[in-house]
């Protein structure tokens, strides 16, 4: 797990997608990962969806590391996912994105 620098934690977004590659985890100092919502779209029901997703969070496991999955917008995938020890999600099941003067506002009035 790569070291913290003034506070800063580092995630590599999207992971399994694009330019993420596995040699960038020995690499940066990586501390989080994030499944990218392509995967996430399909679980449950597509074993192939399933199969990256849970190789992602057991790598992240492996590698100390925090694993997020993004895109969740239904309560099947969410329970997929709590059930093979991805904890942080985020998406519409929860909230559309939000400005940071609503963001603000809500969490002062949750006080």
């Amino acid at each position: 797990m790569g070291a913290f620098f003034a506070g800063i934690a580092l995630a590599m977004d999207d992971f399994g997608t694009g330019y993420s590659s596995l040699s960038l985890l020995k690499r940066l100092p990586i501390h989080k990962l994030k499944i990218d919502a392509s995967f996430i779209r399909d679980i449950p029901g597509d074993e192939e969806d399933e199969a990256i997703t849970c190789t992602i969070i057991d790598l992240a496991r492996h590698m100390h590391l925090e694993v997020i999955a993004e895109g969740v917008e239904e309560v099947r995938q969410k329970e997929f996912l709590l059930e093979h020890g991805c904890y942080q999600i985020q998406g519409y099941l929860y909230a559309k994105p939000q400005s940071a003067s609503h963001i603000t506002e809500m969490l002062q009035s949750s006080r």
